[in-house]
């Protein structure tokens, strides 16, 4: 496989790093048999109806997202996606879709309920986070370059997806997303962050386990993302969320 070329550096901890590079939780995703499914799902666990989303052509998707900002989360949405029925499947990519949507594993779990199955990072240089990665041995994807329209203008972002769409360490390995087009002046103009209101979710804890914790630390450490608590065990994303029902916490269990 062909290096990717980045500008790196190594810190005296031994990490890899881009030249000031940033990586931080971006948002949760929660994947649904239908979006209508999805939505009901929101309203009777969270008490709040998600936000608009939009649709991804390539994917033959579309999804709703809502704001689950905090201080030690700045950038922190959510987001509930499905297969978009009616997508064009003239402008669907060849690759299989993001977050193992097309695993017929995947698909019986969620055609019972809705379920959180993975979480993205967002980077400010996802070509050195990528060759971090793929430097301990974890091929996270090629970048990819998406966009969608939004009531504000296009949004754009590069996001890592590998050709069989699998999320890797059964979706505790965050996939990774850079905001913007390269060269763009302000990539963050345009985040989803910045365009919703506020919901009245926050995201309080976000936490993932699995037999392998400790490559799993390393990958986090490689490319300098905080804010995810790591223990061993069984493979499992959990997010725990102030709602206006109360505390809810949702789990991947290994799906």
């Amino acid at each position: 496989m062909t290096k990717i070329a980045s500008v790196q550096r190594i810190t005296p901890m031994g990490q890899w790093y881009g030249a000031g590079m940033k990586t931080q939780i971006d948002h949760l995703v929660v994947v649904a048999s239908t979006l209508s499914q999805g939505v009901q799902w929101c309203e009777a666990t969270m008490g709040i109806t998600p936000g608009p989303g939009g649709e991804h052509d390539k994917q033959g998707t579309h999804n709703r997202l809502f704001k689950i900002a905090t201080p030690e989360h700045p950038m922190a949405y959510f987001e509930i996606i499905a297969i978009h029925p009616h997508a064009d499947p003239a402008l669907r990519s060849k690759n299989a879709r993001w977050f193992d949507m097309d695993d017929p594993a995947v698909q019986k779990s969620v055609a019972k309920q809705p379920r959180l199955l993975h979480f993205v990072a967002g980077t400010s240089d996802i070509a050195a986070a990528r060759q971090a990665w793929f430097d301990q041995g974890i091929d996270r994807g090629t970048t990819i370059h998406a966009n969608r329209r939004t009531p504000k203008g296009l949004l754009h972002w590069q996001f890592s997806l590998r050709p069989d769409g699998q999320r890797l360490f059964q979706g505790t390995l965050p996939s990774l997303i850079q905001w913007g087009k390269p060269g763009d002046a302000d990539p963050q103009r345009l985040h989803p962050r910045n365009t919703l209101p506020r919901s009245k979710v926050s995201l309080e804890r976000l936490s993932v386990s699995h037999p392998n914790a400790t490559k799993l630390q390393a990958a986090f450490d490689a490319v300098g993302l905080r804010g995810v608590n790591i223990a061993p065990g069984s493979a499992n994303v959990q997010a725990v969320l102030k709602t206006p029902k109360g505390l809810v916490t949702l789990n991947s269990d290994g799906v």
